[in-house]
This record gives structure tokens, sequence and C-alpha cells, in this order.
């Protein structure tokens, strides 16, 4: 699949994670954020290990890999906050809302500006590659969980 469109695939379903985990109660929330978890985890890596890199050699997109990074980072260490935070409390919700709109607002760039640029210096057979390396990469960040 091209990486673009497994990328792009995944978004939604991380969207659709993101809000099942803010509207869980009791205790579903912590079952609910293991899952997303996972699954957060496994996006950042297959874009970290194989499209990031590929593009950071590119002039015209180093500095939205290099934004990208730090937008990994940031929901990394709210992922890492809520894992000393008592699901049942407000905190926890409030942590949950904001890791959601910074995800969101993540996807959402990358969406626009990362993909104008990776379609402007890869071609197709390129990002069929890339791709391919993500998919292998994302089932094992999920099969080590």
């Amino acid at each position: 699949m091209n990486a673009l469109d497994l990328i792009k695939e995944d978004h939604k379903r991380l969207k659709k994670l993101l809000e099942e985990t803010l509207e869980a109660e009791g205790s579903q929330r912590e079952q609910q954020m293991d899952h997303l978890r996972t699954e957060l985890v496994a996006h950042e890596r297959m874009e970290e290990e194989v499209l990031y890199p590929r593009l950071r050699e590119e002039k015209k997109a180093r500095e939205e890999v290099l934004e990208g990074y730090e937008e990994h980072h940031v929901a990394d260490v709210i992922l890492d906050e809520l894992l000393d935070v008592p699901p049942e409390t407000d905190l926890w919700k409030a942590k949950v809302k904001v890791l959601k709109e910074n995800v969101e607002h993540h996807m959402d760039e990358e969406e626009t500006e990362l993909f104008k640029k990776a379609r402007a210096v890869l071609d197709r057979d390129e990002l069929e590659r890339l791709g391919e390396r993500m998919e292998r990469i994302k089932r094992s960040a999920e099969d080590a969980d």
C-alpha cells in the first residue's frame, strides 16, 4: 500500500480510537487507553523509522518532518503522564482530551502540508516501497505489545 494512503487509513482509525477513549467510562477507560497506546506507538514507529528519515533528506520537507518528530514526542509525554493518573479522575479525562486535540492537529497537518511535500519529492514506486516497509514495522510494533 502507498505510504501516504496507509497513514491516512491509520489516521481514521486513530481518530475513532481517540474519541472512544475520551468517551470511555469506568473500567473501560484503562482497557481503551492500552489499545490506543499500542496503536499510537505503532503508528509513530512506522513514520519515524521509514517515512520521516526519507523525507528529512529533502529540503522541501525537512521542517515538517522535524515538527512531526516533536509532535510525536509531546503525545508520548502525555501518554506517559496518563500512566500515573487514575482513570476515574477528571484529570485523566482532561489529559486524554489534550492528547486527542494534539494528535488530531498533528494528523491534519501531516495530511495537508507533509503529504503535499511528499508527493512532490517521492514518486509512486517509492511511495509503494515505503508503504510496504511501514506496514511491516507497524505489524511488528503491534505484535510486540
